[in-house]
């Protein structure tokens, strides 16, 4: 005995329900980058590049002597977080991560100790 076209018709109900409630549970992760500091890069071509993150947008806070990423007290820390900083205030556009050829996108978080670096725009402090 075939089910009656009500039936029928309510199972298809039923299904495209489910449908559209699992397509809605879809995550869509893109993958975490954050800008940092070129290892090969002059030290003068950093500072100039930190300098410029600092009065551009960047928070630069915590590089103080008393922030959460003062130590270690190097240039290219300084300069990694900075230009993450102002990298992400850019929401990442295109562009944001150049500095003069002194950084670099990496795919691996550079958060150590205390100091974490934001990995999107959302994490970013606006204080």
């Amino acid at each position: 005995m075939a089910p009656s076209s009500n039936v029928v018709q309510m199972r298809i109900h039923t299904l495209h329900a489910l449908l559209l409630i699992s397509s809605s549970l879809v995550i869509h992760v893109a993958a975490a980058t954050w800008c940092v500091a070129r290892s090969d890069a002059s030290d003068q071509a950093l500072q100039t590049a930190l300098d410029y993150a600092c009065s551009a947008g960047a928070d630069c806070a915590p590089l103080q002597s008393t922030g959460l990423c003062y130590l270690p007290n190097t240039l290219i820390a300084h300069a990694s977080y900075a230009f993450n900083s102002y990298y992400q205030r850019k929401a990442m556009a295109p562009g944001s991560c150049s500095f003069a050829g002194t950084s670099t996108i990496a795919k691996t978080d550079p958060s150590y100790g205390s100091c974490v670096y934001p990995s999107s725009p959302s994490l970013v402090s606006t204080i």
